[in-house]
């Protein structure tokens, strides 16, 4: 039985903006891990308005010179508006644990994806569910400090 992308597309804003409020009311100290990710803020520019678009996500894998996240949407059978954002343009920040990094974004393909999907799984195993939910092949996608 698939979930039905409306109660996804609540289920998701309903995330976002509790984890935001979370970090407001606590100064950023709270929450430190998410099903033991590492929270992260992704900022992209908008593909269609050019403007600055925030979103809060997970990564399961964050490593000074690499951070991963997944463009699950939680199964959707839509990819996430953040994904597309950065399709179109690589340039992305992430701000974690109160340092914002800037950072350009790829998607992992082949043994690459295979490798951190199998990471992306282990750290929070819903993952996997969401792919059964939806005929898209999730991305994988690899931040990595923008060369200068």
């Amino acid at each position: 039985m698939t979930t039905p992308d409306k109660v996804i597309e609540v289920g998701a804003w309903c995330l976002e903006h509790g984890h935001r409020t979370l970090l407001k009311l606590t100064g950023g100290r709270f929450p430190k891990k998410i099903l033991g990710m590492q929270p992260v803020e992704l900022r992209t520019i908008g593909r269609v308005s050019g403007e600055p678009r925030t979103t809060m996500l997970t990564s399961p894998v964050f490593e000074p010179d690499r951070v991963v996240i997944i463009a699950s949407k939680g199964g959707h059978q839509d990819h996430p508006g953040w994904y597309k954002n950065l399709a179109k343009n690589p340039d992305v920040e992430i701000t974690a644990n109160g340092t914002t990094m800037k950072m350009t974004a790829r998607v992992a393909e082949g043994d690459e994806r295979a490798e951190l999907w199998k990471k992306a799984v282990a750290a929070y195993r819903g993952y996997a569910s969401y792919q059964r939910n939806t005929d898209r092949e999730i991305p994988v996608v690899v931040c990595e400090p923008r060369s200068s």
